[in-house]
């Protein structure tokens, strides 16, 4: 199998496009490097990533980590309404100095893993890395159209990969049940002040319903998460090896009665469809018990 992607990586740095944005982390004497702070100060990337979000006029826009509202300024001029999320106090009240006279900019404080979201049909956002995973699967319980994210390179990487690949992974497998997802392009760490110590990729995220039946989610979620904890060890050792979490009575029997061409294999040589067909039969072997 190709574990190799291709993606288009144009660099579209624009003639003293900084500038602004130097001006503005200078005059509100933001140094950037609390709360994961990375700011993107490249305006070809940022108009690029608002250009992928394909705004219409009546689009109702999520934006995570909006820091000192780069991005919030681009996003506003093409949405009907802007949340704007952001933790750190100083920054906050950098963005309502910036625009609360906007009329269409929704500015809530507070931790993202913690604060409600409002209704909104895309999110767009240069997520703070730190908690990349969690917030993506807090997004993906919600109802919305696209998502245009960036998240480290590496992470990025992971959330595409194939099986048989040595980036295939839970992230892999989760982030396909709940949504179609693509490298858009690769960031380098040049595009941003503070620079962080690695490249950045933005990743688009198309939801829909999950191409393969789960008879229940949270069991093939602790079912993924179980196996890829044992990832070098064949599927047989790796469900032994993990009962404490997965609790299935009468182990033994129930992997016995397993297909023994899949109790062969890793977890990482598994299609996310076949992870759940196992996760299934565990689940309906446990039912009639």
């Amino acid at each position: 199998m190709n574990c190799e992607f291709f993606f288009s990586f144009f660099s579209l740095l624009h003639s003293g496009g900084f500038s602004l944005v130097h001006h503005l982390l200078k005059k509100y004497n933001i140094k950037g490097g609390t709360f994961d702070q990375h700011f993107l100060v490249d305006t070809g990337y940022l108009d690029r990533i608002v250009a992928a979000a394909e705004l219409k006029s009546e689009d109702v826009v999520l934006e995570i980590g909006a820091g000192i509202g780069n991005l919030t300024e681009r996003l506003s001029r093409k949405a009907k309404k802007v949340i704007a999320n952001e933790l750190d106090p100083a920054l906050v009240n950098i963005l309502h100095d910036r625009f609360d006279s906007a009329g269409n900019v929704e500015i809530i404080a507070g931790d993202a893993l913690k604060v409600n979201f409002p209704e909104f049909d895309k999110v767009v956002s240069n997520l703070p890395y730190s908690i990349s995973s969690e917030i993506t699967f807090k997004l993906l319980r919600h109802k919305f159209k696209l998502g245009i994210l960036m998240y480290q390179y590496e992470f990025a990487v992971r959330m595409v990969s194939s099986p048989d690949c040595k980036d295939y992974s839970r992230l892999t497998v989760d982030t396909y049940y709940f949504a179609d997802a693509s490298i858009l392009m690769r960031v380098p760490k040049g595009a941003f002040q503070p620079a962080p110590e690695v490249d950045s990729a933005v990743v688009k995220l198309v939801p829909r319903p999950a191409p393969f039946e789960v008879r229940d989610e949270a069991f093939f979620m602790k079912f993924v998460a179980a196996v890829f904890s044992q990832r070098r060890k064949k599927l047989r050792n790796a469900i032994l090896n993990t009962n404490y979490m997965l609790k299935i009575p009468g182990i033994k029997e129930v992997i016995d009665r397993l297909p023994e061409e899949l109790m062969n294999k890793r977890a990482e040589n598994l299609t996310p469809k076949q992870l759940a067909e196992l996760a299934n039969l565990i689940f309906d072997f446990n039912q009639k018990k």
